[in-house]
Parts: structure tokens; C-alpha cells; sequence
């Protein structure tokens, strides 16, 4: 019998046939692939030895298993979800090699039920249109543009200035027709302070849309680009981005900050992936290149960028979670974020992309354990920004160089951004948690999460704003 992890990645063939969402025909199959989550455990290894990374290593290589976080400095101990079929060989393959290990979570398909409680459809309905009359109502008027809000009447709320309701909650996790839903809401409720425009489409055609945050001040001023959901399994990081955009613009008072820089944002950079975790695998991680190759589709994005692309921790093997891609920048999704933010020239002042789980935050290079020759402001801003994220929301951040700290990841989008840009403060972030939950984090955990979220990117934008 075939494992069921390669059961569910065979999954991923069978989608693969519809661009956007599964055909009727295929939608049970999918359906019924998922349902191999059920039994399935993820395990923590403790104090893990290089022979016993290498007999994981092999029973991920041979689709066995799941890696899901690898040692890092001061953490000795390995994340990885085996199926209910091979829990059994799994485990007595650890005790073999004298490893020990514990539940962190028992029953993977309960899990993911526990995840994401849904919304009826009579609740978003009432949430667009209370959002709707609460814009018309509040709509802030900054000093520098003109206010544009109107009595609310039941005419004007169905009517006026083509205005729309959005369906984001920070209760929930969200489709990306949501995501993107609330951006075009913002663009036209704050004209004068925010735009959005498609940077570039996704292999399955889908927008990958792009938020401009302005800054108030008068005259140039330096840009900061932020994104999320590079990973489709990582669920936490595009709703903490949109976190940090909703705070930027509907609450823009309470950061003066943001006045003196203007903020680039692209909440979802996998969209594909993303929807196929929702509709398909729920941990599937890669792009969906070759959709119709099973497990063997997809890139990893954060493999893909063209800086020293192609070395340790990636792979040049299509079937592994690290592939690479056919060469640098090869994915549509990664050339568009190249081409927007190389766009913008040298007023690129901040680079921050986020990830999950571990709770890191990290700075280049990626690629070995070596450190760019400001190293020492890097540090310094990523742990006051760690000293920020504990006070808001009680986590705590481990900082320091990627591949000292976490492994060795080549061609990731920070090395990119440190090396080809040569942006100043590039970071890599990695929310919560440390493993409890790993890639299922509940939805509950998004709005602390986002806080903790926001606290880094004020704490890297004051910075911004003070050297210029």
C-alpha cells in the first residue's frame, strides 16, 4: 500500500486539472484524499544526532514522512508528521537509532477540522454590511487629503461612491478572493492614501495583487516592502500581513511612523498554493507549477530567487519540498516581485517577508553561514524588534543570521533582497508558534500573532524613518 503522504501529494495531480477550483468530477476525489490526514501524528525528535537526521532524512527522501522543522542552533529537537500507515514503522525506526520522541499532535485531519472555524453565510453577509456603513461613518480625515465620508443613509450605503463592503476578519482565515476583496475595499474607501495594482500573475493566472501604503509627508521618501504567504501551508502570514495593512490604513493614527515612508505590500505571493491548501492538500507548500506532476509539482518560491540560487538547502529535484525550480527566478512569482521591487530602485530601505513557525527573526545570508558586512545593525534592530513583539503579544523571538540560527536555505527572497537591491534592513520572519500547533495554528492565535507582526515592522519602520 502506498503511504498516505504520497496518497495525498498524488492529490495534488488530480486538481491540477482545474486552474482555480477542482471540477465537480474531481472534488470527492480531492475530497477523499484529504481524509488521510486522519491518524496521522506529528512527532517531536529529541536531541537529534547526525545519524538520526540522516535515517529522517532518508524516510523524507523516501516520501515516509514530513518534515516539518529541522534542528536549529539551540534547538536540537525535529517537527515531523507521519501518516497513520506509517506511524508504526516510523516510530520503530527512531527507537532503532536510540531516538526519543513525543506526540505534539495526535490526530492531524482533527486538527485542521479545529483550525478554521467557518463563518455562515448569513454572518458575512451582515459583516459586509456593517463594514460598509462603519467606512461611510469613519473614513479618517488626515490633514493632507481631502475627507470624503458622507451622512450614512440607507441610500448612500447601498448607493453612494460606489463604496463595497469587505468579508476580512482576523477571526478567521481567509480565501484569497477575501484578501484581495479587502485591498480594492481599502483603494476605494482611501483613495487618497492607498492603491493597489497586479505586480504579476501566478502560474494558474491568478492576480498577484499589491498594496500602496502612502506616507503623509511631502517629498520622496524611502519604500519598504513587505510580503506573505510565499509558503501555502504557512496560513498564519498572509492573514498577519493583512493584519499590518489594516492597521497601517484604517487605524493610520496611531502610527506616525508610517507618515515618512511608503509601504509596498503583497499579502499573498502564493496564491495558487494557497487556494490548494483550502481546496485540495491543506499542506501543500511549493507553487503549482506542473500541477498535473502530483508530488512532484511545484517550486519552493523562497528557493527561487537569484541570489546564489541553486546551493545548500535546495534541491534540484522536482519531487523535494526545497526544489529550486529549472533555474533562477524561473516561477512567475518570483520574477514579478524581482521586477516590482528592482522597479523601485535604491529607495528600498526595508525588505521583510514572512513565514511560520518557530518564532525567528532572521537575517541574511541564507546561503552560508556567513554575514553581510552590516551585520551588526541587523541584529541590533532585529532584537529591539523581538523586544517589541514580546511586550504586545507575549511571544518570544530568537534572532540572528538564517543559516547560523535556522539551516542553510539558498535562493531565498531575503538573500535576494541583501545582495542583489542591497537593501538596507532585509528580514526573514518566522511567527508563531514553536510547534504546539506548527503549520495548524488556530485561528485564534491570529490577532496576537499580527500584533507581534506589526510591532517588527514598526520597529524596523522607526528605524527607516530616523536614518532616511
Amino acid at each position: 500500500m502506498l503511504p498516505r503522504l504520497l496518497l495525498l501529494t498524488l492529490a495534488a495531480a488530480l486538481v491540477g486539472a482545474a486552474p482555480h477550483e477542482p471540477a465537480d468530477e474531481l472534488r470527492a476525489e480531492v475530497q477523499e484524499a484529504q481524509l488521510q490526514y486522519k491518524g496521522a501524528q506529528v512527532l517531536r525528535v529529541e536531541a537529534v544526532s547526525e545519524f538520526q537526521k540522516d535515517v529522517i532524512k532518508k524516510m523524507q527522501d523516501e516520501q515516509v514522512l514530513d518534515t516539518w522543522l529541522n534542528p536549529a542552533a539551540g534547538r536540537t529537537h525535529v517537527d515531523i508528521m507521519v501518516p497513520a500507515t506509517a506511524l508504526d514503522q516510523v516510530k520503530a525506526e527512531l527507537q532503532n537509532v536510540s531516538a526519543t520522541f513525543r506526540v505534539m499532535i495526535a490526530d492531524v485531519e482533527a486538527a485542521i477540522k479545529d483550525e478554521n472555524p467557518a463563518l455562515s453565510e448569513s454572518e458575512l453577509e451582515e459583516l459586509e454590511g456593517r463594514k460598509v456603513g462603519k467606512a461611510l461613518r469613519s473614513a479618517p480625515a488626515f490633514p493632507w487629503r481631502r475627507r470624503t465620508t458622507q451622512l450614512v443613509t440607507p441610500y448612500n450605503t447601498l448607493f453612494c461612491c460606489n463604496k463595497r463592503g469587505h468579508r476580512m476578519t482576523f477571526q478567521n482565515y481567509h480565501r484569497v478572493s477575501d484578501i484581495h476583496g479587502y485591498l480594492d475595499y481599502l483603494a476605494q474607501t482611501f483613495p487618497d492614501l492607498v492603491s493597489v495594482q497586479t505586480i504579476g500573475s501566478s502560474v494558474e493566472g491568478r492576480p498577484l495583487k499589491l498594496i500602496k501604503i502612502t506616507g503623509a509627508k511631502a517629498g520622496p521618501k524611502p519604500a519598504f516592502y513587505i510580503d506573505g504567504g510565499i509558503h501555502a501551508r504557512e496560513w498564519i502570514s498572509p492573514a498577519s500581513v493583512t493584519y499590518i495593512i489594516q492597521e497601517l490604513v484604517e487605524n493610520r493614527e496611531k502610527y506616525p511612523f508610517a507618515d515618512s515612508i511608503d509601504y509596498y505590500i503583497v499579502p499573498v505571493v502564493n496564491p495558487d498554493g494557497y487556494e490548494f491548501t483550502h481546496n485540495g492538500v491543506r499542506l501543500w507548500r511549493k507553487n503549482r507549477k506542473d500541477a498535473q506532476k502530483g508530488r512532484c509539482a511545484g517550486t519552493d518560491l523562497n528557493r527561487n530567487f537569484g541570489y546564489k540560487w541553486g546551493g545548500a538547502g535546495s534541491s534540484r529535484d522536482p519531487c523535494q519540498e526545497i526544489y529550486a525550480g529549472s533555474g533562477p527566478f524561473s516561477e512567475p512569482e518570483t520574477q514579478a516581485i524581482r521586477n516590482f521591487v528592482s522597479s523601485l530602485g535604491t529607495t528600498v530601505r526595508g525588505y521583510v517577508t514572512f513565514h511560520s513557525y518557530g518564532q525567528y527573526i532572521l537575517y541574511p545570508w541564507g546561503y552560508d553561514k556567513k554575514v553581510p558586512p552590516d551585520y551588526t545593525d541587523l541584529d541590533r534592530i532585529g532584537k529591539k524588534a523581538a523586544n517589541k513583539m514580546r511586550e504586545v503579544g507575549g511571544a518570544s523571538y530568537t534572532v540572528g543570521n538564517s543559516a547560523s540560527l535556522l539551516y542553510a536555505a539558498s535562493g531565498g527572497a531575503d538573500d535576494w533582497a541583501k545582495g542583489g537591491p542591497r537593501v538596507k534592513y532585509t528580514y526573514t520572519i518566522e511567527l508563531r508558534d514553536r510547534g504546539r500547533f506548527g503549520f495548524l495554528l488556530p485561528a485564534n492565535y491570529i490577532l496576537p500573532t499580527g500584533k507581534e507582526a506589526l510591532a517588527a515592522i514598526q520597529t524596523i519602520s522607526e528605524e527607516i524613518a530616523a536614518t532616511g
